[in-house]
């Protein structure tokens, strides 16, 4: 089989920035199972991972990324009882294994849904992990709810990005808040619109644009973007009693004690929590999937799929990095093989 990795993190410019080679294909065990892989996604964590793991070092073996993929099942372990050789699978995968960017990969079952039926497989391929982000955030982390947070108002930090189109889908479509969003190019504010956003703000001047709104506070705060800019701001805006959720990796110690005088939580959330620990929930990564899977063929939530390029290559893997890098993405980016 044919897969495409590096040996050491350089530049997306570089000539060795990635290589194709040839490996063995691999044997399903336990809960495994093999996917001959469609289309993949590229997110923000992909190159994040290019540029740093292999900083300073070469590898023996080329390091293999790549966090969503959509497939077909070829073999499974003899543990798996979730799905059988020949189904339609979508998932993220694991931080701590192989990744996407190969023709076949293995994936335990647990963390792997059904795709939906009505949309595209590169439509599909956009979604896994900005979905089951977005959905740990929301429900698992901060425990919203439509019954009790219908009606009340979410601030989302970097809502054109791939985790930020979903949560607003999410925020608007099934917990009924109201969806306050941050954009600054006119393609990603009217992106936010289309994706559910009740009211688009300038991040780059947040407390001023949140009164021009009439919005002083609100009850709850998501940050896709970065914790050390926005914190500040975030302790002013929300609502005593209110809640914070993050993403982002901040580089300097945010100081929760600002937070105490007004009861505030603070949640983190990583996608990779349940798989790198092997959680006793981890199916519930499988039942996330599932459900988006529905909502996705019920018309409720749409794709965040704004640009497909075709066939698996080293070329179209740099180019769609090159355009991550740049930090204009609006939705998702999709390699169909």
């Amino acid at each position: 089989m044919q897969a495409i990795g590096f040996k050491t993190s350089l530049p997306i410019s570089e000539a060795d920035s990635f290589i194709q080679f040839e490996k063995e294909t691999p044997v399903p065990k336990g809960y495994e199972l093999l996917v001959k892989i469609q289309a993949v996604s590229i997110n923000p964590v992909d190159y994040k991972i290019r540029q740093n793991s292999l900083k300073d070092k070469i590898s023996d073996n080329p390091k293999i990324i790549g966090w969503d993929a959509v497939g077909v099942v070829e073999a499974v372990g003899e543990n798996a009882t979730l799905f059988k050789k020949g189904n339609n699978v979508f998932y993220a995968g694991d931080i701590t294994k192989d990744g996407s960017y190969q023709e076949f990969q293995l994936v335990d079952e647990r963390i792997v849904g059904s795709p939906p039926n009505n949309i595209p497989i590169e439509a599909s391929a956009a979604m896994p992990l900005t979905s089951l982000t977005a959905f740990e955030i929301l429900f698992d982390r901060m425990q919203l709810s439509a019954e009790k947070d219908n009606g009340k108002s979410i601030l989302i930090i970097g809502g054109a990005g791939g985790v930020g189109s979903v949560a607003m889908q999410i925020a608007k479509n099934i917990l009924g808040l109201k969806v306050i969003a941050t954009a600054s190019r006119e393609n990603s504010i009217e992106w936010c619109k289309k994706m559910g956003a009740d009211f688009v703000v300038n991040h780059k001047n947040l407390l001023q644009e949140m009164k021009s709104i009439g919005y002083e506070t609100v009850d709850f705060i998501v940050d896709f973007v970065d914790l050390n800019q926005y914190w500040n701001a975030m302790v002013e805006l929300i609502k005593p009693q209110g809640k914070i959720g993050s993403i982002s990796d901040p580089t300097e110690p945010v100081n929760l004690r600002q937070l105490k005088s007004k009861s505030v939580s603070f949640h983190w959330e990583l996608m990779f929590t349940r798989s790198m620990f092997q959680t006793d929930d981890m199916v519930q990564q499988h039942r996330i999937l599932n459900q988006i899977s529905k909502w996705l063929d019920d018309g409720i939530l749409q794709s965040t799929l704004t640009t497909t390029l075709q066939g698996f290559s080293v070329e179209n893997f740099k180019n769609a990095h090159t355009q991550l890098e740049s930090g204009t993405t609006i939705g998702k980016l999709v390699i169909k093989y």
